[in-house]
């Protein structure tokens, strides 16, 4: 009893103790933090504030985190809102994605779609799977064949941690998918997975540079010999930063990542604005030409769309060169941002969102009489069924998505992309962060997301009464017009016919040309 007592005795002297020494230090802290508010000159609220305005900084911070959990409504919040976050977890995971009551989002706000269900909608044994689609079939030495509808966008390594492009990798893979390298180079992690993959050169041509920053044809061929390399994708401009190079911190950038892209370790990796060797409409076809005659593998151009005018001169060039120097694919992107770090007056104001540039690309390649050559791919915020649904009704061909693959990854949207210090591990290369970010698991969620993801599709393709993704036009989308009216897109936005000089294509369809280009595919 008596050790109980001096034990009982000890603990509330050493606890007075030890709370008056935090007493003090933290009046000493105080002192020297009212000293410094006081006498800096910086910040305003600190000076006529000290001590007290310090909490601003804290509760600016806090509040992202509170609005998201707490206080935004499920469609209030930005880039991507509660309800296609939860969605996109829910179908990564393979748990029910029903949802009960209503829906929550606004049926009626101008300039929204909706699909057009029809009075006989396909039933599940005359549903039909995606059909095969062949890229550069009329070029390419090496053709791409893929039924697959959605695929990974790109993300480089460096961007992504290592772990990240495991999962991903392997994902893509057992969901029978590409999964497109980003501007970083080619990783062993990305050939890893054993997946499908669209090789992207981007405006500093990492992992395929020379000491000057320009192509070496060497290592391009290199690169191009793995047989996972499908096809390579020149990145003009991607949505978060049309008009600018990619932007990764020198925190991230470490010794494998520098070894990969060819560059100094622990330095910023900024890219130029534009290609040094691309400084017109025809130095980007003829480039396309040069990546595909090393390669033999289809080659096309990934660019956020600005000027529409561009694409009318690019198709009359391709007329006028011929089909050598053809895109066998266009990869749209969105404007309105993307996962790199990026300046914030070009992700909020340059390029057009995808809503309006998808289908005026689509239009000028038809009217053209290209379609048949240069396939479409579509990207931008497209991570729920309904808006990848609609820009296959657009057009598309296929659909790529970066941040909704990030989502099924664990991604929280904590907007930390740009630093070292991603919480889930995704976007950092702290080992201490990458550590939760288990690959194996992960990969099963990018390949349920995937499925999800084209069920959901299938869903509304077959309530609109087609037989597979593929067969969605114009014709089975609504825009809304106000509460009580609505436009079929067919009319809004009608597909053009071919223009009457381009119906037989002099010059590509001839059976002189065609042996022309068999034998240039054939060298």
């Amino acid at each position: 009893m008596n050790m109980l007592s001096s034990l009982a005795t000890d603990t509330i002297h050493w606890g007075a103790i030890l709370f008056l020494f935090g007493l003090l230090i933290l009046v000493i802290a105080i002192g020297v933090m009212y000293w410094v508010d006081t006498h800096q000159t910086l910040h305003t609220i600190r000076r006529n504030y000290p001590v007290v305005g310090r909490f601003r900084y804290l509760l600016e911070h806090l509040g992202e985190f509170f609005r998201q959990y707490f206080f935004a409504m499920d469609r209030e919040e930005r880039p991507f809102d509660r309800a296609e976050r939860s969605w996109a977890y829910r179908a990564a995971k393979k748990v029910d994605t029903t949802i009960a009551f209503g829906s929550t989002r606004s049926l009626d706000t101008p300039g929204d779609i909706f699909f057009v269900n029809c009075a006989f909608p396909t039933l599940d044994e005359d549903a039909a799977l995606p059909k095969e689609i062949c890229i550069g079939e009329f070029t390419a030495k090496k053709p791409y064949r893929t039924s697959s509808v959605v695929n990974i966008s790109g993300m480089s390594f460096g961007a992504l941690s290592k772990p990240a492009v495991q999962a991903l990798s392997k994902g893509a893979r057992k969901a029978g998918i590409w999964m497109n390298t980003g501007e970083g180079g080619l990783s062993p992690y990305h050939l890893e997975g054993g997946c499908d993959l669209v090789f992207q050169i981007g405006t500093a041509k990492y992992g395929v540079r020379d000491e000057q920053g320009n192509l070496d044809d060497d290592k391009l061929t290199k690169v191009a010999a793995h047989e996972q390399v499908r096809m390579i994708e020149i990145k003009m401009s991607q949505g978060a930063k049309p008009g600018k190079g990619g932007m990764l911190p020198g925190a991230k950038v470490t010794e494998e990542i520098a070894y990969i892209r060819g560059i100094p370790k622990g330095r910023d990796s900024i890219s130029p604005n534009g290609h040094k060797n691309i400084k017109s409409i025809e130095d980007l076809l003829e480039m396309i030409h040069h990546v595909r005659s090393l390669t033999g593998k289809p080659v096309g151009f990934k660019m956020v769309v600005g000027d529409l005018h561009f694409f009318e001169k690019l198709c009359d060039l391709v007329h006028k060169k011929g089909l050598p120097y053809c895109p066998d694919f266009i990869t749209i992107d969105s404007s309105d941002g993307g996962t790199g770090a990026a300046p914030q007056p070009l992700m909020d104001y340059v390029g057009m969102q995808l809503r309006e540039s998808l289908p005026k690309v689509v239009d000028i390649v038809t009217a053209y009489g290209l379609r048949k050559y240069i396939k479409i791919i579509s990207s931008g915020k497209l991570v729920v069924p309904g808006k990848a649904a609609w820009a296959l009704s657009a057009g598309a061909d296929f659909v790529v998505s970066a941040r909704g693959f990030l989502f099924s990854l664990g991604c929280i949207q904590a907007l930390q992309c740009n630093k070292n210090t991603c919480p889930t591990g995704i976007t950092t290369h702290n080992a201490d962060l990458q550590k939760g970010l288990q690959a194996q698991e992960k990969s099963e969620r990018v390949a349920n997301y995937a499925d999800g993801l084209l069920h959901g599709i299938g869903l509304i393709a077959h309530s609109c009464g087609v037989k597979e993704p593929r067969e969605l036009t114009r014709e089975h989308v609504r825009i809304i017009e106000n509460q009580s009216h609505s436009l079929l897109f067919s009319e809004v936005n009608p597909l053009p016919n071919v223009r009457p000089e381009f119906i037989n294509l002099v010059g590509f369809e001839t059976p002189e040309t065609t042996e022309k280009v068999e034998n240039i595919v054939r060298s």
